[in-house]
């Protein structure tokens, strides 16, 4: 097929969050005609009627989706069917309107909330669809997992050309602090930086600390999107991830440590813990992108602390 970004127009939903700006900075560096992101407040990707005047504005060759709806476990709990409705709203009309626009190739950003509750660890690929994910996420893994399955049939019937990718969980500077909504780095830093500033002796965090995560720097993830959306063309998904599992326990003390934070972690049993064990394999990676992780957690841990201290809400005087 060739490279899918060199000299290509590239239409990147999602280009303007966490994950995207590294995305379109690393786009244009690989030489991209031009790398057009649309903003929420001009364009409703859950409407078709937007999603087509997204298409005619950019008129893209290539398609790279990472806009999302999604938060922390919190957030999945209160937001169900909004999550459902607006990813997999979103996703529908993308790849919809990409085979009504022609583009040439369609790349489709999923999520580790897609595998079943209790997949072997590690996660492979072929495991997919061999159960029902935590209940907790499962309405927002689901919708990201219609999607794969909806290029699936794109290609066979329309010869639509995607790729998609299975990131883990991500984490780096940038990141969603809000207490409401984020993903557990970001709410573990903010909560220890907070209480290390504040002379607290004690901070709770959710579940009993006996899950396991793995984490991926989200400078890593957009290396491995940019090589994905450059060369892959494959119906079967792809795991990104840095292969190293890590409990939850294990990480708080780390994020303590790391941020100065010298009291008491107590854990609240009654808050869910979510999926006990997650882990991918990423040799599917490996060898189709050749991407490896180059970030290490603790690494990327402190690069992120750095960022927040300087950056972050608690950066502002505390009130």
């Amino acid at each position: 097929m060739g490279d899918g970004v060199r000299g290509r127009r590239v239409l990147l939903t999602g280009g303007a969050g966490f994950l995207g700006r590294p995305v379109a900075e690393r786009l244009r560096a690989a030489g991209a005609a031009e790398v057009f992101v649309p903003r929420r407040a001009d364009y409703d990707l859950t409407d078709a009627d937007a999603v087509r005047r997204v298409y005619a504005d950019a008129r893209p060759d290539t398609v790279v989706h990472l806009a999302a709806e999604v938060g922390g476990i919190g957030a999945n709990r209160s937001n169900p069917g909004r999550y459902f409705y607006a990813n997999m709203a979103m996703g529908l009309h993308m790849i919809e309107q990409a085979r009504r626009s022609e583009v040439e190739k369609l790349v489709q950003v999923g999520t580790v909330c897609s595998y079943p509750k209790h997949t072997p660890v590690p996660f492979r690929e072929d495991d997919l669809w061999n159960g029902y994910p935590e209940e907790t996420n499962a309405p927002y893994g689901i919708a990201k997992k219609a999607l794969l399955t909806m290029l699936a049939a794109y290609r066979e019937q329309y010869g639509l050309r995607g790729a998609y990718l299975l990131p883990v969980n991500l984490y780096g500077p940038s990141d969603n602090f809000d207490p409401e909504t984020s993903h557990v780095i970001p709410a573990l830093i903010r909560k220890c930086e907070l209480a290390r500033r504040n002379g607290d002796s004690e901070v709770v965090c959710w579940g009993t600390g006996t899950a396991s995560r793995e984490f991926l720097y989200v400078d890593d993830c957009a290396d491995a999107i940019v090589a994905a959306t450059a060369r892959h063309d494959g119906s079967e998904p792809v795991n990104l991830g840095s292969g190293t599992e890590t409990t939850i326990r294990d990480l708080t003390e780390t994020i303590a440590r790391l941020t100065g934070f010298e009291g008491r972690v107590a854990w609240d049993p009654s808050r869910p813990d979510g999926q006990p064990r997650r882990c991918l394999d990423t040799s599917r990676a490996r060898e189709l992108l050749g991407f490896t992780a180059a970030v290490d957690l603790e690494d990327g841990l402190r690069r992120t602390i750095e960022w927040y201290r300087a950056e972050g809400d608690l950066a502002r005087p505390v009130r």
